[in-house]
C-alpha cells in the first residue's frame, strides 16, 4: 500500500549542480514490512511521454535519505539524466543506527525481510509512475551498499546494474560478531557463490577506508565476476582527481563492463567527490555520483526478463 506524506516542490539548490524537479516523501506498508522512502522526480518528466530510468539509492548507517541526497548530488546527476530515484530510509526501529541489516541472514535472500521490502518500493514507484522497466537500477553507501548487493543479486530479473560504494559481499556475514570481523579485515574465506547470475556490477573503495576494509570490496567484486563467468583477464586505468589517486579495473565490455571496481588511494570511509552538505562525504576524489550513473545507465535489462 502505497501514501503521500508530504510534498515539496520547486528548485532545490545543491552545490556542484542544480536541480528543478520535485521530492515527495512517501511510505511503504506491505508484508514484509513498512518504510518511509523520498521519491525524486526530475523536472521534465511526463507520464505521457518516454518512461523513464528509475534508480534505487540506499543510505548508509545513521543517515536518511535527504542526507544521502545531499552528499551525493544525486538528484542533480538524475535531473540531467531524465532520471527517477527513490531513496528508502531505513528507521531507528529496525536497526538502532538506522543500518540495513546487511548482516543478518533473515535479511539476505529473495521474498523476505529488508530485500523484499525494497523490491515491493520498487513496484510502489513501477505503479504511481511511467519507468522503464529495461533501466531500473540499485546502489548504495556502506551498509546501503552491502543491501544494493545483497538486493541486485536477489531481484537479476529486476534490476539492469548495481552499484555499491564500500560495501560487503553478499553472504560475508551471517550474524553482527561476524560483520565485525568482516568489516575490519575482509572475509575469512571466499565470499558464497551467488545462486544466479546477477546483474552488472560497479563497486568503489577507498584504500585508506577505517570501517571497511578494502579487501571487502576485492572480494565483493571477485564474487560478480565469479557469478557473471567473466574471468580473470581484466583491463587497468590509473587515474587522478582532486589530488587522490584511483585505480579502476573492469571487466566484460569496454562500453559496458559487467564488473569494474575503482579504488581511491587516499579515500576513507566517504562517498568519493561528495557535497559536505551531507555525512560521510569527502570533496576530494573521483565524482562517485557520475561514475555510478555513468555505468549504470549504460546497462539496459534483457527485454525478455520478466518484470518484478
Amino acid at each position: 500500500m502505497l501514501s503521500a506524506l508530504a510534498t515539496a516542490a520547486g528548485a532545490q539548490a545543491q552545490a556542484g549542480g542544480r536541480s528543478s524537479g520535485r521530492a515527495e516523501m512517501r511510505r511503504h506498508e506491505g508484508a514484509a514490512g513498512a518504510r518511509a522512502y523520498r521519491l525524486y522526480v526530475p523536472s521534465r518528466y511526463d507520464a505521457t511521454q518516454e518512461a523513464a530510468p528509475l534508480v534505487v539509492m540506499l543510505h548508509g548507517c545513521t543517515q536518511d535519505a535527504a542526507d544521502v541526497a545531499r552528499g551525493t548530488r544525486l538528484d542533480a546527476h538524475a535531473e540531467r539524466a531524465g532520471a527517477l530515484v527513490v531513496y528508502p530510509e531505513q528507521p531507528a526501529t529496525a536497526n538502532p543506527k538506522k543500518c540495513w541489516n546487511w548482516y543478518d541472514a533473515a535479511h539476505q535472500a529473495r521474498d523476505a525481510g529488508e530485500p523484499a521490502i525494497v523490491a515491493a518500493i520498487v513496484r510502489d514507484v513501477m505503479a504511481s509512475h511511467r519507468v522503464d522497466r529495461s533501466r531500473v537500477y540499485v546502489a548504495g553507501l556502506s551498509a546501503g551498499g552491502a543491501m544494493a548487493a545483497i538486493v541486485a543479486a536477489a531481484y537479476p530479473e529486476t534490476f539492469a546494474a548495481a552499484a555499491s560504494h564500500s560495501g560487503i559481499a553478499v553472504g560475508a556475514s551471517r550474524s553482527v560478531m561476524d560483520a565485525l570481523g568482516v568489516m575490519a579485515k575482509g572475509p575469512a574465506a571466499a565470499a558464497p557463490a551467488l545462486g544466479s547470475a546477477p546483474p552488472p556490477l560497479l563497486v568503489v573503495q577507498g584504500a585508506a577506508d577505517p570501517v571497511v576494509n578494502a579487501a571487502n570490496a576485492e572480494a565483493l567484486a571477485a564474487q560478480w565476476r565469479k557469478a557473471r563467468g567473466t574471468g580473470n583477464g581484466g583491463r587497468t586505468v590509473d587515474g587522478e582527481s582532486g589530488g587522490y589517486h584511483f585505480v579502476r579495473a573492469s571487466w566484460g565490455d569496454s562500453a559496458a563492463p559487467d564488473v569494474e571496481i575503482v579504488t581511491v588511494r587516499e579515500l576513507g570511509h566517504a562517498w568519493s567527490g561528495g557535497s559536505a552538505e551531507g555525512t560521510y562525504t569527502d570533496p576530494k576524489g573521483p565524482d562517485a555520483t557520475a561514475m555510478v550513473m555513468t555505468f549504470l545507465l549504460s546497462h539496459r535489462r534483457a527485454a525478455e526478463a520478466k518484470a518484478p
